[in-house]
């Protein structure tokens, strides 16, 4: 049998969301820290997002939120994506509603990538709720 890319990349996203689901990055050491925040102190747009997954393999949208909203808010989109994806695979066209091959999709991803990039590292409130809880 040969394996194509899209199978090993199922396979290699299974074996990560296993790891995820049974080890807590919050309490176990062997996860990465972010070198982003380990060098400058700030929070990077994907800080938190480790605890974030695990919180969610475990059902917990709320505590996932609590590490890193704009992975839960993206999550939807995600699913779209791969939806669309799917579905140009199948028809071999793109389907009418298809908005992530628009050509302002990349740009309006970027500008809220960015947009929570600056707003979770302002110190008041309500910015401070971005930041990822410890």
């Amino acid at each position: 049998m040969r394996l194509t890319g899209n199978f090993i990349a199922l396979i290699v996203f299974a074996a990560a969301a296993v790891i995820y689901f049974i080890f807590n990055p919050a309490v176990t050491s062997f996860f990465p820290n972010c070198p982003f925040y380990s060098l400058t102190g700030f929070y990077c747009p994907g800080c938190g997002s480790q605890r974030a997954i695990h919180q969610l393999l475990h059902g917990n949208i709320i505590a996932a939120s609590g590490y890193n909203v704009l992975l839960v808010l993206s999550l939807p989109v995600l699913l779209y994506a791969m939806m669309a994806t799917v579905y140009k695979t199948v028809k071999g066209t793109y389907g009418k509603w298809d908005l992530i091959y628009k050509p302002w999709f990349p740009k309006a991803v970027l500008i809220v990538v960015l947009s929570f990039w600056l707003l979770r590292n302002l110190p008041f409130y309500p910015f401070t709720l971005l930041a990822p809880h410890n």
